[in-house]
């Protein structure tokens, strides 16, 4: 008797233990992913922010007349090139959507609000690679140009212009891994509460 009361205590011991493992284990899941949410939007806000303001004019000397120089002002912006637009666009909407799901994911928890935000990850994993991608072919293009388009370089005079789009980029980089990151953890989460729910 006495035997059968102790392990009945034992297998309540263990059985707590479990719970609170898992418990343990669920609140370190759920921190990691807020850190990795957070990680995400700070990369994709700097990346944003970076490239919003991205402007340089220079002022260069196109004729002497006599002894009076002519002088033309050039500017680079971000509005000037429509891949640096959607780079800006679509950093932003990761922004803030990652600022809103760290908000208002405490309110709604549940499996089915759990995949939706999953999807909504993964497409804003996918806007973020595709801005940083286009935004990266238009940046090499501006640093090496086309010698067989006869496209000159112009990193060579938009040097700080340059400077702030490679900045921007690697944010927008750094933010698109983190999303992917955030992406896996989120689905091997997701499958081991199936499978625990199956068990």
């Amino acid at each position: 008797m006495a035997d059968k009361a102790m392990a009945d205590e034992n297998g309540k011991q263990t059985e707590r233990e479990t719970t609170l493992s898992r418990l343990l284990k669920s609140k370190m899941a759920a921190q990691l992913l807020i850190s990795l949410r957070l990680a995400a939007l700070v990369a994709t806000s700097t990346a944003a922010g970076l490239m919003a303001f991205n402007k340089e004019t220079i002022t260069v000397t196109v004729a002497v007349v006599g002894t009076k120089p002519i002088l033309q002002s050039f500017t680079a912006a971000f509005q000037q090139t429509p891949a640096f637009v959607y780079f800006v666009i679509v950093n932003a909407i990761a922004s803030l959507y990652n600022l809103l799901a760290m908000l208002l994911g405490p309110y709604l928890k549940n499996r089915g609000r759990d995949v939706l935000v999953h999807l909504s990850d993964m497409a804003v994993f996918a806007l973020v690679a595709t801005g940083a991608a286009a935004a990266a072919s238009m940046a090499e293009l501006g640093k090496n140009g086309n010698k067989y388009a006869r496209w000159n370089p112009i990193c060579d005079r938009f040097e700080a212009f340059c400077i702030r789009g490679g900045v921007a980029l690697v944010a927008a980089f750094i933010g698109a891994v983190l999303l992917l990151v955030m992406n896996a953890f989120t689905a091997i989460s997701l499958m081991c509460k199936s499978v625990a729910s199956n068990n």
